[in-house]
């Protein structure tokens, strides 16, 4: 059965930071590409960034220099690491699996999500 579980989402205040982590079963994680999306109310999900089975990473503009996505392969386990927050970060974040080992930016392009966590910056 396919799972993915996000957990660190909270409170905090603009300039703070947070550290998102999203558990995989093995199955759904092994040999795939790794993505971080987010979406505030009455938004569109945006892509945040995403990490290759081998580690290579790409952001949106939006993020560079402040998040950082890595992975543990050991663990079954991708991070994002947020900093320098602001309140327009604001959103449920969510973690997904991309089906392939290259990254991609399209929300299309991943097949299984987890259930979302929230992620609330106060100014």
């Amino acid at each position: 059965q396919v799972q993915l579980v996000e957990s660190g989402g909270g409170l905090v205040q603009a300039g703070g930071s947070l550290r998102l982590s999203c558990a995989a079963s093995r199955r759904t994680y092994s040999g795939y590409a790794m993505g971080w999306f987010r979406q505030a109310p009455g938004k569109e999900r945006d892509f945040v960034a995403t990490i290759t089975w081998s580690g290579g990473t790409y952001y949106a503009d939006s993020v560079k220099g402040r998040f950082t996505i890595s992975r543990d392969n050991a663990k079954n386990t991708v991070y994002l690491q947020m900093s320098s927050l602001k309140p327009e970060d604001t959103a449920v974040y969510y973690c997904a699996v991309r089906s392939r080992g290259s990254y991609s930016a399209s929300s299309t392009e991943y097949a299984y999500w987890g259930q979302g966590t929230q992620v609330t910056v106060s100014s």
